[in-house]
């Protein structure tokens, strides 16, 4: 599967102690942690440029704020935010929070980003806000570096993955084993396993864990060259009816004869949720109950109901299938 600049896609698969399924995920964003509070660290000669970032990026973020640069600047705001961005040279942020840095998992992202904004290049935090950031970035002009060894290679990090399906990671140390597999092509898909269950692990192991305990799916079907639009007027109307909101979906499913399909990827990227493609033969195992065409036409089971039923935590339908527009079919998974 390819993966362009942006797209991120995942495999994901389902074991419910009877049936395997398979699938692959793709969601606009990158990181396994989302930055929402950002400093902008500028010296006073610089504040203009700041002042672009902000009006360029803030949109995406809960505050932007900026603050003038001075010796002890990052130490005294360590822990305020998500993400620091050093409108300065490489060095200097380095030398200042390399004696704060303590561990990956909870230290700031650092991005640094140059006054003619040539380049953006994440420090550290790649994979919990850096990434983001740097890539929100490129939409000013400026080259987002990556240096995380997956992004580097083209590939997708556990991380990633991650927030792909709307989960977080567990046991971080295990993340390191894992990155490497996905570098080597070793790891495999995402594996969900339903409990109750207990699961013996290794340290070579990444655990994923969803991050809400009640969203749904959106499992949806398109015609070919369908418009974003129509999609988000399509979701909107269903979540209405259940008295739900974007925000309390996890992800989008489809199948996999719906890769690419642009209105869909653009109308997913729009509520910043990933899309989950399932297999042909992962939908028959978890075929809906209402009848449709294009099983006789195609040979496929209803794409909307199957995805929903097997991307839900649950297997089961909140909201049976509902055309609109002639154009989107979508039912909701739990």
């Amino acid at each position: 599967m390819s993966t362009d600049t942006n797209e991120t896609t995942t495999d994901a698969e389902t074991d419910d102690s009877s049936t395997d399924t398979g699938g692959h995920c793709s969601t606009p964003d990158s990181d396994g942690e989302v930055a929402e509070d950002i400093a902008i660290i500028s010296f006073e000669r610089k504040l203009d440029t700041a002042r672009e970032i902000r009006e360029g990026i803030g949109e995406a973020y809960d505050s932007v704020d900026i603050i003038e640069y001075h010796g002890d600047v990052f130490a005294e705001h360590w822990g305020e935010y998500d993400c620091f961005v050093g409108l300065m040279a490489s060095g200097i942020a380095m030398r200042k929070t390399a004696p704060l840095l303590d561990d990956k998992w909870d230290d700031p992202a650092i991005v640094v980003v140059d006054e003619a904004l040539t380049w953006a290049i994440p420090i550290t935090g790649g994979h919990h806000g850096a990434n983001q950031v740097a890539h929100d970035l490129s939409q000013l002009g400026a080259v987002p570096a990556m240096t995380t060894a997956s992004e580097a290679a083209g590939k997708q990090g556990v991380e990633s993955k991650a927030k792909a399906l709307d989960t977080h990671v567990v046991n971080g140390d295990s993340t390191v084993a894992t990155n490497l597999a996905v570098l080597n092509e070793e790891l495999g898909p995402v594996a969900r396993l339903d409990g109750p269950r207990a699961v013996l692990v290794g340290d070579d192991v990444t655990v994923l864990k969803r991050n809400a305990e009640d969203g749904v799916v959106l499992g949806t079907g398109t015609v070919s060259g369908v418009d974003k639009q129509q999609v988000l007027d399509a979701w909107s109307a269903t979540l209405d009816a259940l008295d739900l909101e974007f925000s309390d979906v996890d992800f989008v499913a489809t199948g996999t004869r719906k890769e690419g399909e642009e209105g869909l990827y653009a109308a997913a990227e729009e509520i910043d949720v990933g899309v989950v493609l399932f297999e042909k033969a992962t939908l028959e195992s978890f075929e809906g109950p209402s009848p449709s065409r294009s099983k006789e036409l195609i040979g496929w089971p209803g794409i909307a109901e199957a995805s929903a039923i097997a991307g839900g935590r649950e297997h089961d339908l909140a909201r049976e299938k509902e055309r609109f527009d002639d154009a989107v079919t979508v039912a909701v998974g739990r």
